[in-house]
């Protein structure tokens, strides 16, 4: 990927890395609906698996000269190595142009990450779409199929902003890249301002929740149809209201057993199903990561308050 502009000899977010592996493990830590959690495996994998992936994929994700698209070949490459099976494929297509950004951003803060992602997302090339498509391709996420133009099976003819862009309308990871992660700056606002969740726990499972009911699943649209990812998606928008009801009630342990145990019954059923809303947990990762980027405290308050310092990789 070519790139005329020189990165400041001092990173504006020394902590991106460590932001990242929080992020990751924040994804299991926290019970959401349909996917992966400590607390429930499914879907044929184990939370130590995305653990592990995420700790694996560190050296291709954050390669300073390295452009978007041979960060993600490299770290899908990694990945598969330590888990076997994909497990990561739409976090590191949505968290590779922010590393880059958090690398060469000309100083800390969320207008300068945001200039130096457009800068990254504007400059993408033809290599980066052959690097990436190899990676999707070497990842072989379910339910991909053929899409005809710009097939990640096929060599790419545009750059991979432009392939990004013919497929942003079935993919929400596809759209972050078409518009400017606008998706991500949307949710993360709401993450930041929260209207009285006690804690954040709650704060991601509402985060999570809020994605889902606002844009079916891609994964789930592509292996299933559109039809069940909107089903889902009408689900997810009651379970969010029910959790805005018990928003104030962190004083009341009965009501916040009643929201666990509603939120544990639809993570079984959608598993049941085989339903996992997995792109929706990787845009969840993808804020959890610009969030800890902007706001680095959080990753030690949080893991602190959780009693999960031990397990958390940016203890290790």
């Amino acid at each position: 990927m070519s790139n005329t502009t020189t990165p400041p000899s001092a990173t504006a977010f020394p902590h991106a890395a460590e932001a990242f592996l929080w992020a990751c493990f924040m994804d299991v830590a926290t019970l959401k609906p349909g996917n992966v959690s400590l607390q429930s495996a499914g879907h044929d994998m184990q939370a130590q698996q995305f653990l592990d992936s995420a700790r694996a994929s560190m050296a291709g994700l954050f390669a300073e000269a390295a452009g978007v698209g041979a960060r993600v070949h490299a770290a899908v490459r990694a990945t598969r190595a330590v888990a076997g099976c994909n497990t990561n494929l739409g976090i590191l297509l949505l968290c590779a142009p922010l590393a880059r950004a958090a690398q060469r951003a000309s100083a800390g803060g969320e207008a300068p990450l945001k200039a130096a992602l457009d800068d990254t997302l504007a400059a993408l090339d033809l290599d980066d779409a052959r690097e990436a498509f190899a990676a999707i391709a070497h990842a072989n996420p379910g339910g991909l199929g053929e899409v005809g133009p710009q097939d990640v099976r096929a060599q790419p003819s545009v750059d991979l902003r432009a392939a990004m862009c013919l497929a942003a309308h079935r993919d929400r990871i596809a759209a972050q890249y078409a518009d400017g992660y606008r998706d991500i700056w949307r949710a993360l606002g709401d993450f930041r301002q929260p209207a009285g969740a006690p804690d954040l726990s709650r704060r991601i499972q509402r985060l999570y929740l809020a994605l889902l009911a606002r844009h079916p699943d891609s994964h789930i649209a592509r292996k299933y149809g559109e039809e069940t990812a909107a089903d889902v998606s009408t689900s997810a928008a009651a379970a969010l209201a029910r959790l805005d009801g018990h928003a104030h009630d962190a004083g009341h342990p009965g009501h916040q057993d009643e929201l666990d145990a509603m939120l544990q019954a639809w993570d079984a059923s959608l598993k049941a199903a085989g339903l996992n809303p997995g792109t929706t947990a990787d845009l969840t990762v993808c804020v959890l990561f610009v969030a800890a980027l902007l706001e680095p405290s959080i990753m030690l308050s949080a893991s602190t308050a959780a009693g999960l310092t031990s397990q958390w990789p940016g203890a290790c």
